[in-house]
């Protein structure tokens, strides 16, 4: 796909066409059952690739632009994890995940995506080297949280939210390894969440710990993230 095609669809994933119903066999159950069993086979073999470099995962908003802080500090970050001899894996969208992929794709790094295989092409953006479509979000969602040595979030929304708490949610229960950090990058966007489940899920609720709520790290510059994630251990899953 040329650069031109890509970023037509480079836009944020609730702006995607919705896919027409095909009517015939590829909407049954057992269809469905071989295509997501498809896209882990695929997921994980793809991965397989970057064993033995260490990647992190970016995560954070699609609707954010180029001129924003944010993207630009997420530029930078991909481009210190790089340099640092990180390989960059994000969804393979825009805003803040292209710019991670863009910060390590211009300072000669591996930049991947796993991005959202639409009918007839991929969503993915310009400056992604090595990417892979997935159907299903849940089938991506795994692939981001398994081939990370690190899971950096950038501010964002409901998607970026979802999938933070989901990964604390797998450091709180040990089902993923403690050594891998959970780095929010923003203080003035992630410290008021903190505040309110500091507030309301441990001190009126006692629906959390303060434990839990500390697993996530707070910084603020992708300097600070980068010395972070250099304290995680290089993880080979396969």
């Amino acid at each position: 796909m040329n650069t031109n095609q890509k970023n037509n669809m480079n836009v944020p994933a609730k702006d995607l066409p919705v896919e027409e119903k095909s009517n015939d066999f590829r909407d049954s159950f057992h269809w469905r059952v071989l295509r997501i069993l498809s896209e882990f086979t695929n997921g994980f073999q793809f991965l397989a690739d970057f064993n033995d470099i260490k990647t992190v995962s970016v995560f954070g908003s699609a609707e954010i632009k180029e001129d924003d802080l944010w993207y630009k500090k997420a530029r930078e970050f991909g481009e210190l994890l790089a340099k640092n001899g990180y390989g960059v894996v994000t969804g393979g969208g825009p805003g803040i995940m292209e710019a991670a992929n863009r910060g390590a794709f211009e300072a000669g790094g591996e930049s991947i995506g796993l991005n959202i295989q639409l009918p007839f092409e991929q969503r993915v953006n310009p400056w992604v080297k090595k990417a892979i479509g997935f159907h299903y979000f849940f089938s991506r969602k795994v692939m981001l949280s398994y081939a990370a040595q690190a899971y950096v979030y950038f501010p964002g929304g409901f998607g970026t939210l979802d999938e933070l708490l989901e990964l604390a949610t797998l450091l709180q229960t040990k089902k993923i390894s403690q050594k891998i950090p959970i780095i929010l990058v923003g203080k003035d966007f992630w410290s008021p969440l903190q505040k309110w489940m500091k507030e309301y899920w441990v001190d009126k609720y006692h629906t959390a710990s303060d434990e839990d709520i500390n697993i996530p790290k707070i910084v603020d510059t992708p300097e600070e993230a980068l010395e972070v994630v250099k304290t995680a251990p290089h993880i080979k899953y396969f």
